[in-house]
C-alpha cells in the first residue's frame, strides 16, 4: 500500500467490523483545517436546575419524584421505545414482514450537577459511570428475554438530545440491532479463521503504524479507525481481548474512565464548544452463546465538521450510495492530539 495516495487520492476504506466501505476523498479538503473562529453560546448551565426533569428531587413527566442522588442515577425510561410486555406476534404476508421486540429502556444520570458534561468530570467520577454500565450489563444480560443491551449517550441538541443534563440510555432487547449484527458476523467469521480477536490484531497495525492513535495508557487505544466516517469520529479499545465490559478488573475501569475524559475534553477544545456526539458501546450479546470472538469498543460519532455550528449531513451521494469525508482519518488525528 502506498500511504502517500491515501492523503491525496480518492480512494475506498473497507470497515473490517461491518464489512462495508466509505468513500475518502482528501484532494477535496487539501488543507485540513477549513474551520472558523466564531461566537458560541457557551453559557454556563446551573448546577441545578428546577425545570429539569433529571436534576436530583425533581418530578418527572410521569409524577416519580427522582431522590437526592449524589453520584449516579438510573430509572427506567418514562418513554421508553421498547416495551417489555409486548405480545409475541409475527407479520408474514408476502412480502410484507414484520415480528414483535420486547426490551427494557433505562435512563442513566452520569451526575447530580447539571452543568456538566463527561468532559467536565474526572476519572474518578467517570469511573462511578462506569461501573453503573457494568451493573446494568450484567443484570439486564441475566433476563433470558434480552440478548443485548445498548448503552449509549446522545450529546447535544444538534444529536437529538431533549436534556442538557448529563445522561446516557441503555436499551436491551431480545434481539441483535442492525450494527450489532453486522459487527458479530465480521468478528466470529475472523475468529474462527484466525483464532485471534479482529480487533485485537488490527490493534497490532496500528501500534506499529502510529498514524491513528490519539492516545494511550496501559490498558486503552485511543484512535480514529482507518474507516472513519464522521470527522472526528474515534474509538475506544481495551489492548485486553475482552468480550464486553463486566470483564473489566477495577484497575481497568479507571483507566477507561482516563480514556473517556482524554478525549471528550479535547473534543471541546476543537471549536471551543461542548462538543455534540453520540457514543456507544458495542459488545458481546448476552444469549448465552460463546461469544468469545467479541472485542468490546466504544465508538464516538461527533457530527460538527469546520465549526461549532456546521454539522456534517448524510446526504446525497451518502444516503443513496456510501458514506463519504473529506478530512482524512490521519488529518483528524492530528488535530486532536494538538489539543491533548
Amino acid at each position: 500500500m502506498e500511504s502517500s495516495y491515501l492523503q491525496d487520492y480518492s480512494h475506498k476504506r473497507f470497515n473490517i467490523l461491518t464489512g462495508e466501505w466509505v468513500l475518502v476523498s482528501p484532494h477535496r479538503a487539501k488543507r485540513p483545517w477549513q474551520g472558523q473562529n466564531e461566537v458560541v453560546n457557551n453559557d454556563k448551565r446551573p448546577e441545578y436546575d428546577e425545570n429539569c426533569y433529571l436534576c436530583p428531587g425533581n418530578t418527572r413527566a410521569n409524577g416519580e419524584v427522582n431522590p437526592n442522588y449524589e453520584d449516579v442515577f438510573i430509572f427506567n425510561n418514562d418513554f421508553a421505545a421498547l416495551q417489555s410486555d409486548s405480545p409475541e406476534f409475527q407479520v408474514n404476508d408476502g412480502l410484507l414482514i414484520a415480528e414483535s421486540e420486547t426490551g427494557i429502556c433505562k435512563v442513566i444520570c452520569f451526575s447530580p450537577d447539571h452543568s456538566k458534561s463527561l468532559a467536565d468530570m474526572s476519572p474518578k467520577e467517570i469511573k462511578k459511570v462506569v461501573h453503573a454500565w457494568q451493573k446494568e450489563y450484567n443484570e439486564l444480560g441475566k433476563n433470558p428475554k434480552i440478548n443485548y443491551v445498548q448503552i449509549f449517550e446522545n450529546k447535544g441538541a444538534v444529536m437529538g438530545c431533549s436534556n442538557p443534563h448529563p445522561h446516557g440510555q441503555i436499551w436491551s432487547q431480545s434481539t441483535l440491532p442492525n450494527e450489532v449484527h453486522k459487527k458479530n458476523t465480521q468478528q466470529f467469521n475472523y475468529f474462527s479463521k484466525n483464532k485471534s480477536s479482529l480487533l485485537g490484531d488490527y490493534l497490532l497495525q496500528e501500534l506499529d503504524k502510529k498514524e491513528r492513535i490519539i492516545y494511550e495508557n496501559e490498558s486503552f487505544i485511543v484512535l480514529v479507525p482507518f474507516w472513519a466516517v464522521w470527522p472526528f469520529e474515534a474509538m475506544i479499545v481495551p489492548k485486553r481481548h475482552m468480550a464486553s465490559i463486566s470483564e473489566m478488573v477495577e484497575e481497568e475501569t479507571l483507566l477507561y474512565a482516563e480514556a473517556i475524559a482524554v478525549l471528550t475534553k479535547a473534543y471541546d477544545k476543537i471549536f471551543n464548544t461542548s462538543f455534540p456526539y453520540s457514543a456507544g458501546i458495542h459488545q458481546s450479546p448476552t444469549d448465552g452463546n460463546d461469544n468469545s470472538h467479541w472485542h468490546w469498543h466504544m465508538s464516538f460519532y461527533p457530527p460538527l465538521l469546520r465549526s461549532a455550528t456546521v454539522k456534517k449531513f448524510m446526504v446525497g451521494y451518502e444516503m443513496f450510495g456510501t458514506p463519504q469525508r473529506d478530512i482524512t482519518p490521519e488529518s483528524a488525528v492530528k488535530m486532536i492530539k494538538a489539543l491533548l
